[in-house]
Protein backbone atom coordinates (compact mmCIF):
# COMPACT_ATOMS: atom_id res chain seq x y z
CA UNK A 1 0.00 0.00 0.00
CA UNK A 2 1.15 3.49 -0.74
CA UNK A 3 0.27 6.31 1.58
CA UNK A 4 -0.16 9.86 0.32
CA UNK A 5 1.13 12.63 2.55
CA UNK A 6 -1.28 15.48 2.98
CA UNK A 7 0.02 18.92 2.12
CA UNK A 8 -1.27 22.29 3.15
CA UNK A 9 -1.37 24.81 5.95
CA UNK A 10 -2.55 24.19 9.43
CA UNK A 11 -4.55 26.92 11.12
CA UNK A 12 -1.57 27.68 13.39
CA UNK A 13 0.77 28.18 10.44
CA UNK A 14 -1.76 30.40 8.69
CA UNK A 15 -2.19 32.59 11.78
CA UNK A 16 1.58 32.84 12.23
CA UNK A 17 2.08 33.87 8.61
CA UNK A 18 -0.70 36.48 8.92
CA UNK A 19 0.88 37.88 12.10
CA UNK A 20 4.31 38.19 10.46
CA UNK A 21 2.77 39.77 7.36
CA UNK A 22 0.89 42.23 9.58
CA UNK A 23 4.05 43.31 11.40
CA UNK A 24 5.90 43.77 8.10
CA UNK A 25 2.99 45.80 6.68
CA UNK A 26 2.87 47.98 9.82
CA UNK A 27 6.61 48.68 9.58
CA UNK A 28 6.33 49.53 5.89
CA UNK A 29 3.41 51.92 6.44
CA UNK A 30 5.09 53.70 9.35
CA UNK A 31 8.65 53.91 7.95
CA UNK A 32 8.00 54.61 4.27
CA UNK A 33 7.10 58.32 4.73
CA UNK A 34 10.31 58.93 6.69
CA UNK A 35 12.47 57.34 4.00
CA UNK A 36 10.62 59.21 1.25
CA UNK A 37 11.32 62.49 3.06
CA UNK A 38 14.99 61.50 3.49
CA UNK A 39 15.37 60.94 -0.26
CA UNK A 40 13.66 64.28 -0.97
CA UNK A 41 16.12 66.03 1.36
CA UNK A 42 19.08 64.25 -0.21
CA UNK A 43 17.91 65.16 -3.72
CA UNK A 44 17.50 68.79 -2.66
CA UNK A 45 20.96 68.86 -1.07
CA UNK A 46 22.57 67.43 -4.21
CA UNK A 47 20.77 69.96 -6.42
CA UNK A 48 21.70 72.89 -4.18
CA UNK A 49 25.35 71.82 -4.00
CA UNK A 50 25.50 71.47 -7.77
CA UNK A 51 24.00 74.95 -8.20
CA UNK A 52 26.46 76.39 -5.65
CA UNK A 53 29.44 74.78 -7.39
CA UNK A 54 28.30 76.35 -10.67
CA UNK A 55 28.17 79.80 -9.06
CA UNK A 56 31.50 80.85 -7.47
CA UNK A 57 29.81 83.81 -5.74
CA UNK A 58 27.29 81.67 -3.83
CA UNK A 59 27.20 82.40 -0.10
CA UNK A 60 25.96 80.23 2.76
CA UNK A 61 22.67 82.21 3.05
CA UNK A 62 22.18 81.83 -0.73
CA UNK A 63 22.59 78.05 -0.43
CA UNK A 64 20.15 77.90 2.49
CA UNK A 65 17.56 79.93 0.53
CA UNK A 66 18.01 77.65 -2.48
CA UNK A 67 17.41 74.60 -0.28
CA UNK A 68 14.37 76.30 1.24
CA UNK A 69 12.91 76.67 -2.28
CA UNK A 70 13.56 72.97 -2.97
CA UNK A 71 12.00 72.02 0.37
CA UNK A 72 8.90 74.07 -0.41
CA UNK A 73 8.49 72.46 -3.83
CA UNK A 74 9.02 68.93 -2.44
CA UNK A 75 6.79 69.55 0.62
CA UNK A 76 9.55 68.84 3.13
CA UNK A 77 8.01 69.82 6.47
CA UNK A 78 10.26 68.39 9.19
CA UNK A 79 13.67 69.66 8.10
CA UNK A 80 14.93 73.24 8.15
CA UNK A 81 17.64 74.86 6.00
CA UNK A 82 19.42 75.90 9.22
CA UNK A 83 20.11 72.18 9.84
CA UNK A 84 22.44 72.00 6.83
CA UNK A 85 26.21 71.96 7.38
CA UNK A 86 27.79 73.89 4.50
CA UNK A 87 31.55 73.91 3.93
CA UNK A 88 34.15 74.05 1.19
CA UNK A 89 36.48 71.15 0.54
CA UNK A 90 39.04 71.37 -2.22
CA UNK A 91 37.35 74.40 -3.77
CA UNK A 92 33.95 72.65 -3.95
CA UNK A 93 30.90 73.37 -1.85
CA UNK A 94 29.88 70.40 0.31
CA UNK A 95 26.45 70.33 1.90
CA UNK A 96 25.86 67.78 4.67
CA UNK A 97 22.94 66.93 6.90
CA UNK A 98 22.13 64.58 9.77
CA UNK A 99 18.96 64.16 11.80
CA UNK A 100 16.96 61.64 13.79
CA UNK A 101 13.33 60.61 13.61
CA UNK A 102 11.39 58.73 16.27
CA UNK A 103 8.55 56.74 14.72
CA UNK A 104 5.81 55.50 17.02
CA UNK A 105 4.66 51.98 16.13
CA UNK A 106 2.10 51.04 18.78
CA UNK A 107 1.58 51.42 22.53
CA UNK A 108 5.02 52.15 24.01
CA UNK A 109 7.10 50.82 21.10
CA UNK A 110 8.94 53.25 18.84
CA UNK A 111 11.81 53.12 16.38
CA UNK A 112 14.61 55.69 16.26
CA UNK A 113 16.07 56.22 12.78
CA UNK A 114 19.28 58.19 12.17
CA UNK A 115 19.56 59.78 8.74
CA UNK A 116 22.68 61.41 7.29
CA UNK A 117 23.81 62.48 3.85
CA UNK A 118 26.27 64.63 2.00
CA UNK A 119 26.68 66.13 -1.44
CA UNK A 120 30.27 64.80 -1.46
CA UNK A 121 29.12 61.15 -1.63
Amino acid sequence: MSYRVQRGFTLTKLLLICAVAGVVALLAMKLAPEYIEYYKIKTGVLAVAQEANGNPNATVPDIRRAFERHAEIDHIKNFEPKDLDISKEGGRVVVEFAYERKVHLFKNISILIEFAGSSAE
